[in-house]
């Protein structure tokens, strides 16, 4: 066998598809730590510290617009197969990746290559891997040996008695034909079948929809199609990318691997576990069609999520994988949510808005939360609802609450009640502090962030809503404030503008708004004083965040009749772009279709805008043709009169005076018929001059 020096180079097809994309990625960023640690002993190698130890190339399944170069060597789009041929020739390891495929076409591509391959097998000048990743759904109709067992337990080494769901027949017939060539005696191709169980993690892919709207809290209990008692066989897609190297490297004996994880979970638990963590807390289950009337999953990712199955594995335990999911999802949420948020960019903003009374802070906190689609709050919107909740629970409209719960929701309304009387109307601060501190602690707010308006107002309030209450005040505490940064906002907005722009905004409000805003005239001017006050502290709010290292941005909001867009503009620009999902699929192409009806309706407006002033323009000017055209023959009739006017007396002079003298010089030139009959006429006009 020839050594082969330098990073193995290694094919994976549709590396733009969620398991292929994170092997691949997976793969390529492995580098070699040891010159003598990743040396396999037939193919001695030179390596060095930090090289890659793959090459990592492979094919698109169409095209994208996510960038895929930055981990691949090489990508192809649509290669004949004549040139994918020739590219997995040049190949060390082949990966075909079909656990998440229904479709027959990319079954043909993998049973194609691997007979491709096959046959020309004996020209190889090297030996060569194929590693076919499959999906456990070819065992999913496998019955036990024993008619009585009550625990579908399977072993590993039952592979052989596996019988597949019907529309995963010809991944097991490709299983099959992967597995006949550990019957060849020393072949050049060798070949392995992964057998995976569905793959979660770094953003999910089938799991995707209770992530989702567990994150938005689109409803109450996240809905979970079917009974979901079945237990689902999984695998943390970087664990089964850690199998792919471990093949490679040690060459297991056993050609079939099944890559489960150790948990035995059913769907049921799965689903309220990211329920819990992630969202309400609570499940609902629904029948299993409405999955489809909700568009939550397509038909044939309702046969994955169907399976039913227990699988103990023990090769796996024996290629000494580095686990990052041993224990399964259950047992690792945080980090399994953890790693959600971060690959999708789902990370929550948080936004303190300050100003004094009548600076725009609502317009500019509502504008905001449409922006970033995060969550608008004031302290008086969390207090009604807190009332709110407790007298839902108090009323039992709630059918999952229980008598503990319904006592506990009455004396807390008790304790606000009682609250409020000693404090003419208003709750105590301590009672609101914490009453923000539970709203800002919501799923809602730690998934996707929220706009704080308004509020806290002084040092101390700020230093009591964001506190880390695990953290005990030290010497260290007490020079620099500790604070929880699960809560605390990220940006703080100042928003200013003189007072004499204040004043003006509040006394233009109409009077019903200025008495919902207390912006009338008793009750402004105070209220600006004690904000002006709390501003010019020794430690103001502003300091608080200072110390912090969240240095508020200044902004001047100018005249009451400014337009806000330069000033949210400017906001944007300092928070970053939205880090959430947007909007839905249907909302969006609702927006795209109102978008698209207002730009027609906007064209045909400007269109019969331009038309009437074109029209008018013409009607316009054939008025001021036609009044020239009258005006122009009244001054050539004008003109005539004058003309003839003046013309009458100088005929008559003419007639006279002129005429007859001229006549006869005339007449007596034409009878002589002279050569030069203007001098004639001269002479004789001269000796005729009377």
């Amino acid at each position: 066998m020839e050594a082969q020096s330098g990073p193995k180079r290694l094919f994976i097809n549709d590396v733009d598809k969620y398991s292929s994309k994170n092997i691949a990625k997976f793969l390529a960023a492995i580098v070699v730590r040891d010159d003598a640690e990743d040396q396999d002993e037939d193919e001695p190698a030179p390596s060095f510290r930090g090289e890659p130890v793959f090459n990592v190339v492979g094919t698109l399944s169409g095209p994208t617009k996510e960038k895929v170069d930055n981990f691949l060597l090489e990508y192809y789009l649509s290669p004949t197969r004549e040139e994918l041929f020739e590219r997995l020739m040049e190949c060390d390891v082949v990966v075909y990746n079909i656990s998440e495929s229904t479709t027959q076409e990319q079954i043909d591509e993998a049973t194609w290559a691997f007979s491709a391959l096959t046959d020309e097998m004996d020209n190889f000048k090297s030996k060569k891997l194929f590693i076919l990743v499959s999906t456990l759904m070819t065992w999913a109709m496998t019955r036990p040996q024993d008619p009585d067992e009550i625990d579908l337990i399977f072993r590993e080494d039952d592979f052989r008695r596996r019988r597949p769901h019907p529309r995963f027949k010809y991944h097991n017939e490709l299983e099959k034909l992967v597995l006949k060539l550990s019957k060849i005696k020393k072949p050049k191709l060798v070949g392995y079948v992964v057998a995976c169980g569905l793959q979660y993690g770094l953003g999910e892919n089938l799991f995707h929809f209770f992530f989702k709207v567990s994150w938005l809290m689109q409803f109450p209990r996240v809905p979970l199609f079917g009974e979901g008692t079945n237990f689902v066989p999984m695998i943390h897609v970087h664990d089964l990318a850690g199998v792919i190297q471990k093949i490679i490297e040690f060459k297991p004996k056993s050609k079939y691997i099944v890559a489960v994880d150790d948990a035995k979970n059913t769907l049921e638990e799965v689903v309220k576990e990211v329920s819990h963590i992630l969202g309400p807390g609570k499940v609902n289950k629904l029948q299993e069609n409405k999955a489809i009337t909700m568009k939550a999953f397509e038909p044939d990712d309702l046969i994955f999520l169907r399976i039913n199955l227990c699988v103990d594995t023990f090769t796996i335990k024996e290629l000494n994988l580095r686990w990052k999911s041993e224990a399964g999802i259950v047992e690792n949420i945080e980090s399994v949510v953890e790693e959600y948020r971060n690959t999708r960019q789902l990370l929550p903003i948080r936004i303190c808005l300050i100003g004094p009374p009548a600076v725009g802070k609502s317009t500019v906190a509502k504008r905001l939360c449409s922006h970033y689609q995060i969550h608008h709050i004031t302290v008086k919107d969390i207090i009604d609802e807190k009332f709110a909740q407790l007298e839902e629970v108090i009323k039992g409209t709630d059918p999952e609450s229980f008598g503990e719960e319904v006592a506990a929701a009455k004396r807390t309304q008790e304790n606000l009640n009682r609250s409020m009387r000693m404090n003419d109307g208003r709750l105590s601060d301590s009672l609101v502090f914490e009453l923000v501190q539970e709203k800002l602690n919501s799923k809602l707010c730690r998934n996707q962030g929220f706009v704080l308006e308004g509020f806290p107002k002084t040092y101390e309030q700020a230093k009591q809503i964001f506190r880390d209450e695990e953290v005990e005040e030290d010497e260290y505490s007490l020079k620099k404030p500790v604070c929880n940064i699960k809560i605390t906002p990220d940006h703080v907005i100042s928003l200013d503008a003189p007072d004499d722009v204040l004043k003006k905004r509040a006394q233009a409000l109409p009077e019903r708004v200025a008495e919902k805003m207390r912006c009338t005239e008793a009750e402004y001017i105070p209220r600006l004083e004690k904000f002006r006050n709390a501003m010019d502290a020794e430690e103001s709010v502003l300091d608080y965040f200072d110390e912090l290292e969240i240095h508020p941005k200044h902004i001047e909001v100018g005249v009451p009749e400014a337009k806000y867009t330069e000033l949210l503009k400017e906001i944007t620009e300092v928070v970053g772009v939205p880090k959430n999902y947007g909007l839905s699929e249907e909302d969006q192409n609702e927006l795209d279709r109102r978008k698209e009806e207002e730009r027609r309706q906007r064209l045909a407006t400007e269109a019969a805008e331009k038309k009437r002033r074109n029209e008018a323009t013409l009607a316009e000017m054939a008025t001021h043709y036609a009044r020239w055209q009258e005006n122009l023959a009244e001054l050539n009739r004008q003109e005539m009169e004058l003309l003839e006017a003046r013309s009458l007396p100088l005929r008559n002079y003419l007639m006279k005076n002129v005429v007859p003298s001229l006549t006869d010089a005339i007449l007596d030139c034409c009878k002589i018929k002279v050569e030069d009959p203007v001098d004639f006429l001269a002479e004789h006009l001269l000796r005729n001059n009377q």
